[in-house]
């Protein structure tokens, strides 16, 4: 035999070592490692970690392969890699029927088992009897999987293997929102089996996501159906929940030793090099110890206090484990790696030595990894007194293969045998290297050339979508049904992705599919989706945060991303360009917009820069057609794609597209709001304002209509009502008299004023119709219901119409069919009415039902036919009573045409029928036909509308037409959309059961960054939302606060009683889903406008909201919540942006009396605001300039009390103080001792015990001076002052005491607060403090001065707190000297 070189016999030594320790357990049927000689189950992590040495041995082989015997050693290593994978695949393949199950559910009974018998690969204990749902085995799996196959090797051999891979994706992709149980199975460090968001399972599935993108399973010789595809965003979700959880594990454990392999070898998971550096140093300096790394603080895993012989642990004893938990080697092994890959060669010299010195020998002196050392029982004692001076013993299994096999892997490295990269085929160690900034390229596309003229007198040159063939231009939920076909396999029974959320990352690519291109629009430009869409300046702010967004997040992809924008007539405001969107499109020609860099161009120049991806998943490849496309998919594509937006300026059912621009500016309604929300309990909260008389608008919103829980159904329809201008019918107006003195108990004497005296005019009798209030009399509720509709024709006002609507559905419901009314003789109701005026009221109603119906002749809409009310067909029929009557106008494009003349008819139903059954006598239609730009009628049936709801289905008729509330409803919904009246449109929303788009993602983006969120108003109508939740249950529980009414009591702000939380009011539940999207946008963008926020919450939020608002604009509460509702989205945001970041605002008026929020620079604010809307003192009113500076702290006080912000380590430092004394009470809720024995100080579930009880504060301000006071006991702990601080203290009291001597040393010095608190008391204001009400308006009997005081200096906070406590605490010592410094 020839000698063999140095490297060659070192590299033989290490082979015999891997394979006396490792291979030779390794079992021979299923190539997986038992745990142990007593043990044959086989866990996943663990087996994958042990045969990492196999692989870098077999590499090291592979480089100095110079004889054959090597290439056979090489050999053999690699197929034991290739055996252990596959037999975890097979195991795992075994319970496919789970992976499917769980994409559904994501429950912990659903989960792929996280360890199976070695001997077969089959499952071992139940799927109840252990804590299987553990993220991170399964990641990792899939991740050493991609690197193996990177390297070479061929793990995957079959097709139906590549697509059980591809759902393993989908299994893990929503790790970011999926609490497991984590790299120890436990969960919670109680070990209760309760699962928990753990940093560490997030960050090894996005390490995961990203290795498995577009990676090719079967290596060099695959082709396009054997790569794995991961939408990006899922990963990127990962990414910015791992981001923000670092260095935190989880809510109990603060701090692992775990993250080493997330932020190192073999995750590389973390792109930030600062928070790889935080990380680590955290778990250097308070985890690591002489024998390895505790794995997490209070750890009581085989310490010498654990109970063996129970599972859990009880809360208190924890504390017991504190100091003398186990310690590791084998984080050494990943300490070695890590600063191997940093190539930091005295750090991993250090470590290395280290990790020698607690090696155990064997008897042939092979160096062994045992698992970890513990305290021995009889010296426990020394231990706690002196942490870290007491020898250890090993305990556990001995070599622990998983460190041994690290261990094996680091020598491998540092003798030299192998390079950093071979281990990391992927490269995914350098994603944390600074990369050049993105260029984002931006298409922007106008629906046809009318669009693309109007953009060119901007100087915007674009093409239209017919110009951009052979692209074709898609909106993304295109993208994500096509994505649905992605791992189907009919053999294995997997069904493909589950989700169907496509977000920027991914619309951002071009898409190939055969020979043809597709770019997709951004998925929150979907018109149907939300009002918020209808609002220009919003999508121009979102799309500037989108490119920020991209810039920042375009990691290991090819190519530039690019942007695809349309430009519809949707977006037109009054037939122009909304101004938002000429600014921004102007900022992107200029190739700078926010500080990124973007180009403009169009999408044929853009091909070769752009990322490409290939849908080559779409083939038939299990029908043996790879080539040509899966039917399913043919079919769809034939149907949508040609349609998607070539068609956009029909209207389809669902979307709000443009009704032709003539009737449009027709419908463009005169007059503004009248009343506020007459629909609302409470007239101090929410509602909306116009030009009218202050007392009628109290009236009608202090007297409660009876009518006011709206049905929560959502269809979206394009449909709209439009009264026209005309004589009114007598009778119509006589209905309308009586209808108004029932409806509103406190009529609006000038409308019925005005109207009598145009009766008068008309000399004509206005026959007395009596009504009597029983709802359960149907004769009345028909004739209430007709004359309803009468006043719904005769009024040209929105908000009047909101108010009719709105008793509609609450006495008929949104199902109840408005169209075939008036065909029910009167005769016994009205036996006074006399022949002329029921002749009056059939042809009355026929005109309701064939306006309703049918719409003016065949002339196109808004032409004469439809102006002056036309000849209708049937109008021969019978003679007609002379008066020209209002007509309500339908879209004449949706009735089908004649098929004689091709013209629209309409056949008269009025003559032939006057019995009941006929009052539903309209057929089921569709009711948003296509109504094509060129005014041809055409008819849709969309599928939508057919319900079968046995109101619709009762007395069809051929050609009629079902027109129910909700159609109604949608009208005005539409209106108000686009005349801009934002309160009207949040309220018909909300009638109309629509819901932001993506609340529950909203929720969950702020929930997995451990945000809690709570919606209502506190402190006895809040609910904390503290896990995501499915979207209809979102909604309901919303809904169900908002229609909740809090005592006014409750919520005292100086004129702003803002009470009664969101009573019933559609309106604020709309705004609380609204306000939760713009959180969540926030967070994802500035994540830093939320430190040291735990709670958000919302109902607090818009109180502030409203609060500032009536500062800012010095009105009342009513009138700032009415101006806080008719804020446009884009402002709403603007102000919520203020609030959160603190900055300083001041509003301006734009035009139609909307409100501008605008940033001031300086605290004062010097912008005058001119409001127009409708202040009692007169339409001009000008608001002075307001000094600011007083008022600042209290304001300053009430914001960061409403936003639950508490100072920097708050809650760790609370903790310090719990510790000193028996309890801390806070309005009523003792935080106990017993806490600290249960919690590390940095715990998160420690600080939501701490919120909890702050929350239970109403005030905001009172809230913070509480936060203060704790601050100031924070402080006596810390300097050591006192050794502990006795009994249980009451936080209040130091607050009280320290108002107590705020006003007596205000007394001494005559200062601001002797005008109010600290006046001499007579005997009516002791009567007015015992009843709650200080002179100053205080919160809590705090006075206002002293909320409005600065912390620091000789009458701030601070120092009356500090005097407080010296005084209240029986501790301190009462005299002699102490050192005093208050920072």
């Amino acid at each position: 035999m020839r000698s063999r070189s140095n490297s060659g016999v070192r590299l033989d030594y290490y082979q015999r070592i891997v394979h006396r320790l490792i291979l030779a357990h390794q079992e021979p049927v299923t190539g997986l490692f038992p745990a142990s000689n007593v043990n044959s189950h086989a866990w996943i992590r663990d087996n994958v970690y042990c045969i990492l040495a196999v692989w870098g041995l077999s590499m090291a082989y592979k480089k100095i392969a110079d004889q054959d015997e090597d290439r056979a050693k090489c050999y053999e290593l690699e197929q034991s890699c290739v055996k252990l994978m596959r037999g975890l695949l097979m195991a795992m393949m075994n319970q496919k029927d789970k992976v499917e199950k769980f994409k559904m559910t994501q429950s912990p009974f659903d989960s792929l088992h996280a360890k199976y018998s070695s001997k077969n690969g089959l499952p071992v204990v139940g799927d109840g009897e252990w804590g299987h749902l553990q993220i991170d085995a399964v990641s990792l799996y899939l991740l050493i999987l991609a690197q193996m196959t990177a390297s070479g090797l061929q793990i995957v051999f079959s097709l139906d293997e590549v697509s059980f891979i591809q759902n393993l994706v989908f299994y893990i992709e929503s790790a970011y929102s999926i609490p497991d149980y984590g790299i120890w199975e436990r969960g919670d460090k109680t070990n209760h089996g309760e699962p928990e968001l753990n940093a560490s399972s997030i960050g090894m599935a996005k390490a995961a996501l990203e290795a498995m993108n577009e990676l090719d399973l079967f290596g060099a010789r695959g082709g396009p159906a054997s790569v794995i595809h991961v939408l990006a965003d899922e990963a990127h979700k990962c990414q910015a929940v791992l981001q923000s959880m670092l260095p935190r594990e989880s809510n109990s454990k603060e701090l692992d030793s775990g993250l080493l392999c997330v932020i190192g070898f073999p995750a590389f998971a973390v792109d930030d090099a600062q928070l790889i550096h935080n990380t680590k140093d955290a778990i250097l300096s308070r985890l690591q110890g002489k024998y390895g790394c505790k794995r997490f603080l209070r750890d009581g895993y085989r310490t010498p206090k654990e109970d063996p012989s129970r599972l859990y642990y009880e809360r208190w004893e924890l504390r017991m484990f504190e100091n003398i938990e186990c310690e590791w080697p084998l984080f050494y092994c990943y300490l070695i790696l890590f600063h191997a890959f940093q190539s930091d060669k005295r750090a991993v010299q250090e470590y290395a030595d280290r990790l020698e010195k607690i090696m155990v020998r064997s008897e042939d002196g092979t160096l062994l990894v045992p698992e970890s050392y513990a305290v021995p029982q009889d010296l426990v004692g020394f231990e706690y007194q002196k942490p870290g001076s007491q020898v250890r013993e090993v305990v556990g299994r001995c070599p622990f293969l998983w460190g041994q096999s690290l261990f094996i892997l680091g020598r491998l490295l540092q003798e030299g045998f192998l390079a950093v990269g071979e281990l990391d085929p992927l490269n995914r160690r350098l994603g944390a290297q600074k990369k050049p900034d993105v260029v984002v390229q931006v298409v922007i596309i106008a629906e046809d050339n009318e669009i693309r003229d109007k953009l060119a007198e901007h100087d915007l040159h674009v093409q239209t979508i017919a110009e951009v063939a052979p692209i074709e231009v898609q909106p993304a939920r295109v993208l994500s049904h096509l994505y649905t076909y992605l791992g189907r396999n009919r053999k294995l029974g997997l069904s493909g992705r589950k989700s169907r959320d496509v977000g920027i990352l991914s619309t951002s690519k071009l898409y190939s599919l055969k020979d043809r291109i597709f770019a997709f629009t951004p998925q929150h430009i979907d018109y149907e989706e939300y009002y918020t869409t209808r609002d220009p300046d919003l999508l121009a702010s979102n799309f500037t945060t989108n490119l920020a967004f991209l810039t920042n997040n375009w990691r290991h992809m090819l190519g530039r991303p690019t942007i695809t924008l349309m430009a519809t007539h949707y977006m037109l405001d009054q037939d122009k360009i909304p101004l938002a969107m000429i600014q921004t499109m102007r900022k992107l020609k200029s190739g700078y917009i926010n500080g990124t860099r973007v180009m403009l161009g169009n999408l044929k120049d853009f091909l070769n820069t752009s990322a490409i991806t290939d849908l080559s998943f779409l083939g038939s490849t299990e029908d043996g057609y790879p080539d040509r496309l899966h039917p399913d998919v043919q079919t769809y594509l034939d149907e949508h794609l040609l349609r998607s937006f070539s068609n956009r300026s029909t209207m389809s059912l669902r979307g709000g597209q443009l009704r032709p621009r003539t009737l449009r500016r027709r419908m463009s309604c005169k007059g503004a709001i009248k009343k506020t929300r007459s629909i609302n309990v409470d007239s101090d909260n929410l509602g909306m304002e116009g030009p009218s008389p202050l007392t009628e608008r109290r009236l009608s919103s202090i007297v409660p209509p009876p009518w006011l829980q709206a049905n929560k159904q959502s269809h979206v329809s394009v449909f709209a009502t439009t009264p026209e201008e005309g004589p009114s019918s007598p009778l119509q107006l006589g209905h309308e008299l009586s209808i108004r003195e029932n409806i509103y108990p406190h009529p609006s004497r000038t409308a019925i004023d005005r109207r009598s005296e145009f009766v008068r005019q008309q000399e004509i009798t206005v026959p007395k119709i009596l009504i009597q209030r029983h709802r359960a009399d149907t004769n009345f509720a028909d004739t209430e219901v007709e004359e309803l509709i009468a006043m719904l024709r005769e009024t040209e006002n929105l908000e009047e119409q909101g108010d009719i609507l709105q008793y509609l559905v609450d006495t008929q419901g949104l199902d109840f069919n408005t169209a075939g009314l008036g065909f029910k003789n009167k005769s016994d109701d009205n036996a006074s009415a006399n022949n002329a005026s029921s002749e009056l009221e059939q042809a009355f109603a026929d005109e309701v039902v064939l306006e309703l119906a049918g719409g003016g002749g065949g002339a196109p809409a808004g032409g004469a036919g439809a102006g002056t009310g036309g000849m209708h067909a049937g109008d021969e029929a019978k003679p007609r009573s002379p008066i020209a009557l209002p007509l309500v106008i339908i879209d004449p494009a949706t009735i089908p045409p004649d098929p004689d003349n091709g013209t629209t008819t309409m056949h008269s139903l009025g003559n032939t029928s006057h019995n009941v059954s006929s009052s539903h006598s309209q057929a089921n239609s569709s009711s948003s036909a296509n109504s094509s730009s060129n005014n041809q009628p055409n008819l849709t049936l969309s599928p939508l509308e057919n319900n079968n709801d046995s109101s619709q289905s009762e007395g069809m008729l051929e050609e009629g037409r079902v027109v129910t509330v909700r159609d109604l409803l949608k009208g005005l919904y539409e209106k108000a959309c686009q005349q801009k009246l934002w309160g009207l449109v949040r309220h018909t929303a909300g009638m109309l059961g629509k819901r932001v788009e993506d609340l529950a993602k909203a929720v969950t983006d702020l929930l997995v960054r451990q945000k809690q969120v709570t919606v209502g108003m506190p402190p006895n109508n809040e609910h904390t939302i503290t896990a995501p939740l499915p979207e209809v249950e979102l909604r309901q529980l919303i809904h169900d606060v908002s229609s909740f009414a809090i005592p006014k009591e409750h919520f005292q702000l100086k004129n702003l009683a803002i009470s009664q939380a969101y009573g019933d009011d559609e309106s604020t539940a709309m705004l609380t889903q609204e306000l939760m999207v713009y959180l969540a946008m926030f967070i994802r963008t500035e994540p830093q406008l939320f430190h040291e926020m735990l709670r958000l919450r919302v109902g607090l939020i818009i109180q502030v909201m409203a609060k500032e608002l009536s500062r800012t604009l010095n009105c009342d509460g009513e009138a700032a919540s009415e101006h806080l509702l008719n804020l446009s989205p884009f402002e709403m945001k603007n102000l919520l942006y203020h609030i959160l970041s603190g900055k300083e605002f001041a509003v301006s008026s734009v035009a139609r009396g909307n409100l501008s929020i605008v940033s001031c620079k300086s605290s004062r604010v010097s912008k005058k605001s001119q409001i127009g809307l409708g202040d009692p003192e007169g339409e001009d009113a000008l608001i002075a300039t307001i000094d600011d500076r007083q008022g600042q702290w209290l304001r300053r006080r009430r914001l960061d009390g409403a936003l639950n912000r508490v100072p920097r380590d708050f809650y760790s430092r609370v903790w310090t103080v719990l510790e000193k004394c028996q309890g801390l009470a806070i309005e009523g809720r003792v935080l106990q001792q017993s806490l600290t024995q249960e919690m590390t100080p940095g715990e998160l579930k420690f600080a939501l015990e701490v919120e909890t009880a702050l929350n239970q504060i109403p005030q905001p301000e009172y809230r913070q001076l509480v936060v203060e006071a704790l601050m100031v006991l924070t402080l006596v702990t810390e300097h050591n002052m006192v050794p502990t601080l006795g009994g249980i203290i009451y936080v209040e009291h130091l607050v009280h005491k320290a108002n107590q001597l705020f006003l007596e040393d205000q007394r001494k010095v005559q200062g601001d607060a002797t005008l109010c608190c600290a006046k001499i008391k007579d005997g009516k204001e002791q009567q007015q403090a015992a009843s709650g009400m200080l002179l100053c308006g205080g919160a809590a009997y705090i006075c206002q001065h002293l909320y409005d005081s600065a912390p620091s200096g000789s009458y701030g906070t601070m120092t009356y707190m500090s005097r407080a406590v010296a005084l209240v605490l029986d501790c301190v010592p009462k005299h002699g000297e102490m050192e005093c410094a208050i920072s």
